[in-house]
């Protein structure tokens, strides 16, 4: 197979953060080699999200180097179509032959490696590989700040593409981070009655300033079981007993959140008032940049902090922080 590379210098070596199964630490490793049909791309910028933190209190048992949220130019690939170009990635690589991925469901393949979370190493390095097919090209008039939210913004289309949603529909999205901001811009173009109920005052102002209307906890307890949908993005346990709080009979509870930890909770009342739960992951990464491209989405306000990889240890800090929303590093 032809490669294509690009004209930069490509050293033989690079930075990584690796994650040992107790600490994260920055070490030195060899560039790694793209697989068949791969590509080898240059970080230019990752994010830090709750996943990632999860997986640095042991969820998912990963091993290795974190890091799915990135933007990052290609150095080679198996065709010119993406050399040299600015791109996002989707995260999960599947085998392509298992009865799964035969039907269309790659995402849900159970030997699919997935980019810095199950079996391979991810974006918290200088350099990456995925496979030609899971890049998309960033549209020139969007930033590497605004790009990176991509895989974000598609977690959130996948909502509206999982529930039909009406302009009739009162849906409520549980949480105030960066992923239920996302959520709500997303819903809201759908016409329905979008509200945001969280916990921290200073981030619930930043939603407001896009016209969603947001409530406290507090406020919250008035509500009563009105709501046909409710999305939950609060990455915590706690937010499906919420949810089902929230929700009319015969509504639908869309869970967002992943954690580390179990559930206790009689999931008695979904059946009683037939409650539809749908779990739902990644998302449509064209749907996403058409979006961010076309300011349907938007982002800036979202965008916490950037901090060189040398200061990789704040950034992780910065992350955790109550108050952050989204935290990037940049790692070339």
């Amino acid at each position: 197979m032809r490669r294509i590379v690009a004209p930069e210098a490509r050293p033989v070596r690079m930075r990584a953060l690796l994650f040992d199964g107790r600490k994260l630490r920055e070490v030195e490793r060899p560039l790694p080699r793209p697989a068949r049909g791969g590509a080898l791309v240059r970080v230019r910028l990752a994010g830090i999200c709750s996943t990632d933190l999860e997986i640095l209190k042991g969820y998912f048992s990963f091993r290795g180097v974190p890091g799915h949220e990135f933007v990052g130019t290609v150095v080679s690939a198996p065709s010119g179509r993406l050399a040299g170009k600015r791109v996002v990635g989707e995260i999960n690589v599947p085998c392509g032959r298992c009865a799964l991925c035969r039907a269309g469901l790659g995402t849900h393949c159970p030997s699919r490696e997935v980019l810095g979370i199950a079996g391979r190493d991810g974006a918290f390095a200088e350099y990456l590989t995925l496979p030609a097919r899971n890049l998309h090209v960033v549209p020139a008039g969007l930033s590497d700040e605004e790009a990176a939210f991509t895989e974000l913004v598609a977690a959130a289309c996948e909502v509206v593409e999982q529930v039909p949603v009406s302009r009739r529909d009162r849906v409520l999205v549980l949480g105030d981070g960066r992923l239920a901001a996302m959520a709500a811009q997303v819903v809201s173009l759908t016409g329905s009655r979008v509200a945001v109920l969280g916990r921290a005052p200073r981030k619930l102002a930043v939603i407001r300033t896009l016209g969603i209307e947001t409530f406290g906890s507090r406020e919250g307890r008035r509500f009563g079981r009105r709501h046909d949908v409710v999305v939950d993005c609060t990455g915590s346990p706690a937010g499906l007993s919420l949810a089902a709080a929230l929700v009319r009979p015969r509504g639908v509870i869309v869970l967002k959140s992943t954690y580390r930890g179990s559930l206790d909770w009689n999931p008695a009342p979904l059946v009683v008032d037939e409650i539809t739960v749908v779990g739902s992951r990644c998302g449509p990464f064209e749907r996403a940049l058409d979006l961010l491209a076309r300011r349907k989405i938007s982002v800036r306000p979202f965008l916490t902090a950037v901090y060189p990889f040398e200061r990789w240890e704040r950034a992780v800090r910065r992350a955790r922080g109550a108050g952050s929303f989204k935290v990037l590093m940049r790692m070339s």
